[in-house]
């Protein structure tokens, strides 16, 4: 078995995943001491697998505890409030023993007046707190909303991340690291090719988003000629076997118009790889 034989079989893989036996464990590290390409493919490997687990890795909001906190003690809070309660205001009756009626008069008028004005502002502490509470419980709904399509979210990311994981751990799936080319340095994807099925999937999240109209075809280079391996989404992005694939020296990604093309575009190619 020569160098790129042994590079491609899977080991490098399995000894990251930690599923190498201990004898291959031991081959692999007497082997990256002497065979600088057999090292700078495994700490290529390393960082691949480093980006795949980073990219999908989803960390809820670091202040969301403490609000969850917050919003239920101001509920209770507002639950311990009793609603102010407005006494019978007594009535002022003429007794024969006192001064004239006139006299009188302008007390009875004041003292209704303060009457009036306290029963006034009882209703606006009474309105405002009640409104306190109908907005403090919108919120607290608002905010159980949120964290409920936030934990939908982190699950969907988790499923995802745990089915790419159970396809690196495949020791049939010979994974093809696709670099970007000069246009588009900075893009990257993984090809998945399983060795008995012949299936390919393609884990493409690292792509630019396609622009309107536009979709990511997938090629499989064979005997020198590239062959469509299929159209991606983000639907089938690690989960869904884009094409049967017999054999390929190589995969590429191409930009076409939606629906894909019959020969790729070649000024549109973001990324290639070698297998």
């Amino acid at each position: 078995m020569n160098t790129k034989e042994y590079i491609s079989s899977g080991i490098i893989e399995s000894y990251i995943l930690g599923l190498a036996s201990p004898e291959e464990a031991g081959i692999l590290e007497c082997v990256m001491k002497n065979n600088a390409e057999v090292k700078a493919a495994f700490e290529e490997a390393q960082q691949t697998l480093e980006d795949l687990a980073t990219s999908q890795a989803v960390a809820p909001p670091a202040d969301l505890k403490s609000k969850i906190w917050n919003k239920i003690q101001q509920e209770q809070t507002t639950e311990e409030v009793q609603p102010a309660v407005i006494r019978d205001i007594p009535t002022v009756r003429p007794q024969e023993n006192i001064a004239p009626q006139q006299d009188i008069q302008p007390q009875s008028k004041s003292s209704w007046k303060t009457y009036a004005v306290a029963a006034s502002v009882l209703f606006l502490v009474s309105a405002a707190g009640n409104l306190f509470w109908m907005n403090s419980q919108s919120e607290t709904r608002s905010e159980i909303a949120k964290m409920q399509t936030e934990k939908k979210t982190q699950d969907l990311a988790m499923q995802k991340m745990n089915q790419k994981m159970d396809m690196v751990s495949n020791p049939d799936m010979q994974m093809v690291m696709l670099k970007g080319v000069e246009k588009h340095t900075d893009s990257k994807a993984m090809v998945f090719w399983d060795k008995k099925t012949k299936q390919v999937y393609l884990n493409a999240e690292s792509l630019p988003k396609a622009p309107e109209g536009m979709q990511y075809q997938l090629w499989a280079i064979a005997d020198g000629k590239p062959v469509s391996a299929g159209m991606y989404t983000e639907e089938k992005d690690s989960k869904i076997a884009l094409a049967n694939i017999p054999k390929a020296q190589a995969f590429a990604i191409t930009l076409e118009k939606e629906g894909g093309s019959a020969v790729p575009t070649m000024e549109n190619m973001y990324v290639m790889g070698g297998i």
